[in-house]
């Protein structure tokens, strides 16, 4: 019939190919790639010819090391050629250096171990002078002796990762009392504050990331890091959330049962403290103690709302004590390894996918509490809910205030 669309089993199969396996038909056209492109690179790449002009040097400075006499600096290779250092600079005057003795290649690092009296507190500019001429500044507004990084340090990361995450989270989750005694009217619009928190928290990591991302490495996708983690994070958190409301056959019409979504709530806020560990661990490593401070303090009160908005999706459900102990865990506990990573093996990079990684997860979570906002007349933005959302902005914004920028 004409302008009927032929169905796969109506489409003759080709002539040469028509016995040929399935796999066979899927593997040929990938290997002939894979022989063209790599014939392509053994002849070198005929017809590109020579490149022309100076070489393209991109260093960045992903690490800062305080010793006694020594500033440690770790540099990655951002661009395509080989880099090297020739001379240091320490507030206008060479000094003598160590490490980097060869070429760096694109994407390896290396450390320079600068020989230099610093005094606690004072400010410093390195710059490192590569062999074309280039010059890399690195600012250390304030110098200060990084911690040694053993077993006690480690203990007092964990520790802090509790003030910061499991502490606050548990006593926002003393308010599931209070939550089931209060009228349906009201309930939404505390499902509605916990909306605007999670918001908050989503703006607030993806920000996060974007300023990280442009401390550290280019090379390895700079801002769109933290795209790449939210675009993984909601993936994988949907697809999650599928399955596990699968298996429940008492799955609501919202979605997800009451219970996965308090734990859907936990795991994204856990991410988020993730994040909040790392730059809690990193000011430590850094020697930066007093920032490390002031973000020890400013993140327990801004999270202690957080256990608000696990346990307001378990109003109307009897939840055991362990229950509830595992969702504050898997909430807050997070934090601790985030202090580990920020402590040990902070990376600009990693850090900032972290950060998209978290608030991809949270967006995907708000996506799942939003059908419990709507109102008898099927509408989500209703003034209750309005007002609800405005609010929760409105809490953690002020107990913002109280986190170093």
């Amino acid at each position: 019939m004409e302008g009927r669309v032929a169905t796969p089993e109506e489409i003759p199969a080709a002539g040469p190919f028509s016995g040929a396996p399935t796999w066979l038909l899927g593997l040929v056209p990938l290997v002939l790639i894979i022989a063209s492109i790599g014939t392509f690179a053994v002849l070198g790449g005929p017809g590109l010819g020579e490149r022309t002009g100076p070489p393209v040097e991109e260093v960045a400075i992903e690490r800062t090391v305080l010793e006694p006499g020594v500033i440690e600096l770790t540099v990655r290779n951002d661009g395509p050629d080989a880099v090297t250092i020739a001379q240091a600079v320490v507030n206008d005057a060479f000094v003598q250096f160590s490490g980097a003795d060869e070429p760096i290649e694109r994407l390896r690092t290396a450390t320079v171990r600068i020989s230099q009296p610093w005094i606690e507190g004072e400010a410093y500019e390195v710059a490192l002078v590569t062999s074309t001429g280039g010059t890399i500044v690195h600012e250390i507004p304030v110098a200060v002796e990084t911690p040694e990084p053993d077993l006690s340090f480690f203990g007092l990361m964990a520790l802090l990762g509790v003030y910061v995450g499991v502490i606050p989270v548990a006593l926002g989750m003393l308010w599931l009392p209070w939550v089931r005694r209060i009228p349906a009217t009201w309930l939404r619009g505390v499902m509605a504050v916990t909306v605007g928190l999670l918001a908050f928290l989503a703006f607030d990591a993806t920000l996060e990331g974007f300023e990280l991302a442009g401390e550290g490495s280019q090379a390895f996708g700079g801002s769109a890091l933290v795209l790449l983690g939210a675009v993984v994070a909601y993936l994988l958190l949907s697809g999650t959330t599928a399955w596990m409301t699968r298996r429940k056959a008492a799955a609501k019409a919202a979605g997800a049962s009451a219970g996965t979504l308090a734990l859907m709530v936990a795991v994204g806020i856990g991410l988020h403290n993730l994040g909040e560990g790392v730059a809690i661990g990193a000011s430590y490593a850094t020697g930066a103690l007093a920032l490390g401070a002031f973000l020890v303090v400013g993140f327990a009160i801004h999270n202690t709302t957080e256990g608000l908005a696990i346990v307001a999706p378990l109003a109307h459900q009897r939840v055991r004590v362990g229950r509830l102990a595992l969702l504050g865990l898997v909430a807050g506990a997070p934090a601790v390894l985030g202090a580990w990573i920020g402590a040990a093996a902070f990376n600009a990079s990693a850090a900032a996918f972290l950060f998209g990684f978290g608030a991809g997860a949270i967006a995907q979570v708000i996506v799942q509490l939003t059908p419990s906002l709507r109102d008898d007349d099927g509408r989500v933005l209703n003034p209750i809910a309005v007002g609800g959302i405005l609010a929760g902005l409105a809490v953690m914004f002020l107990t913002g205030l109280l986190v170093a920028a």
